[in-house]
């Protein structure tokens, strides 16, 4: 009789999962009238950057009177440029409210803020492994509930990652940042150690941190090469005027300078180039973080994400009725297509243009005293150093293509190497030890 009941079981299981997820509208349309926010759900703990200890804690969003037993989730994290924010920030909040009522589980999540000197690129880079050590442990949190007590529900194997300004680069790090030799250049192997590593010691260790895909609001990577094929697909947004968080790449500023990014432009042509689905929306026009205060911008970018994760979830076109409740994948500022040559394409920075020198050489690097510089183009060049709050602290020309650079009165530390010739410009990273 066990077996009989254990095979009807099986029958049941399987016609329930052979439905598509977004049947009867779930996860395209608004199909909930209310939602149901459980507050201050202890998801970890570790050390702050002062040495006390910081309980860290979430806010889950799920569908009132909701039966589904497996739901996706959608982890939102908050912006403040690693200083500031909340977990009740309006656009995350706002994000998890919608798609609540689409059928989702979202969790908005508080993480470790802070970090001293505030002019310290090292400092910086600290707080955002901090930040990215967080997120992994909120994201296995939902893998031990699924394993353990199953409160939440959640199906592990549709887990989403996402965020807004420094949250969007905490969620962009913890999805390409997968090997602690890329930070090498950032910080040395005691300072990686002592933070706890790439996945940290926030909590429920020995649960995985695998997701199905990130969501970009206004962030950025430190290298888009960190992206390699293969990798979780992308959902970027952004607004070309961004003073913040750069739409092309930049030092993060203004307020709190903290380092050198790859924003969602540059994001998008990588994952063009190697072949990783993405979806980008851009804003022309827009501020850093447009949709926070904008009803309109906040409408646009709800709807460019819930297509990016309807298609995630393996919904039919005939799923996502009503077509006047959808993005129009015509629209000029939807660019979901890689076109000619992503590698290479040109991409406009106050009127210089970017990548159109060819690669010049910095040798030693890391260097120490002198810094040699060498490229194949002829010509004069003016060449400058900036650190990693944006303030140049060298500037000089080259002629014949090279030129030996005294470091000797530059302190240690991460720079930006610029070369620009006839209003083009290459950059290279530079370690002075």
């Amino acid at each position: 009789m066990k077996k009989i009941t254990l095979f009807l079981s099986m029958l049941l299981t399987g016609s329930m999962f052979a439905q598509t997820p977004c049947s009867n509208g779930r996860y395209a349309n608004d199909v909930f009238t209310n939602y149901t926010t459980t507050s201050d759900i202890t998801y970890g703990s570790n050390t702050s950057f002062s040495g006390s200890t910081t309980t860290l804690k979430l806010d889950f969003f799920e569908p009132t009177g909701d039966t589904e037993t497996a739901r996706p989730l959608i982890i939102w994290v908050h912006g403040g440029s690693f200083i500031g924010g909340s977990k009740t920030d309006n656009d995350v909040k706002t994000w998890s409210q919608k798609f609540a009522l689409k059928g989702y589980t979202c969790a908005s999540i508080n993480y470790r803020l802070g970090f001293l000197p505030i002019n310290d690129s090292a400092a910086a880079v600290k707080a955002v492994v901090r930040a990215t050590q967080d997120l992994k442990a909120a994201i296995r949190f939902f893998y031990k509930d699924r394993q353990t007590s199953n409160t939440y529900k959640i199906d592990t194997t549709r887990i989403f990652i996402g965020g807004s300004s420094a949250g969007a680069i905490t969620a962009l790090h913890v999805a390409y940042l997968d090997d602690i030799c890329e930070i090498s250049d950032y910080l040395d192997s005691t300072s990686i150690t002592t933070l706890g590593g790439l996945d940290g010691n926030s909590g429920n260790p020995g649960y995985s941190t695998t997701v199905q895909g990130v969501i970009n609001g206004c962030g950025a990577l430190a290298r888009y090469s960190w992206m390699q094929a293969g990798d979780v697909p992308l959902c970027s947004i952004h607004g070309t005027a961004d003073g913040t968080v750069k739409y092309n790449r930049g030092i993060v500023n203004p307020g709190t300078p903290l380092m050198y990014l790859d924003g969602s432009r540059m994001l998008h042509e990588r994952a063009c180039a190697i072949g990783v689905e993405n979806q980008f929306y851009t804003f022309p026009g827009a501020p850093h973080v447009p949709y926070a205060g904008n009803a309109a911008y906040m409408d646009t970018t709800v709807n460019f994400i819930r297509d990016f994760l309807v298609k995630r979830l393996g919904c039919t076109d005939n799923e996502l009725q009503p077509e006047n409740a959808r993005m129009e994948t015509a629209n000029l500022y939807a660019i979901n297509y890689c076109d000619g040559s992503p590698v290479n394409e040109v991409c406009p920075t106050s009127g210089i243009k970017e990548n159109n020198i060819s690669s010049f050489l910095l040798f030693p690097n890391p260097a120490s005293n002198v810094l040699n510089i060498r490229t194949k183009t002829a010509g004069k060049f003016d060449v400058s150093i900036f650190d990693l709050t944006g303030r140049e602290i060298l500037n000089k020309s080259i002629l014949n293509g090279q030129a030996t650079i005294d470091l000797s009165n530059i302190n240690k530390g991460n720079y930006i190497v610029k070369l620009v010739q006839n209003n083009s410009y290459s950059i290279e990273k530079l370690v002075v030890e």
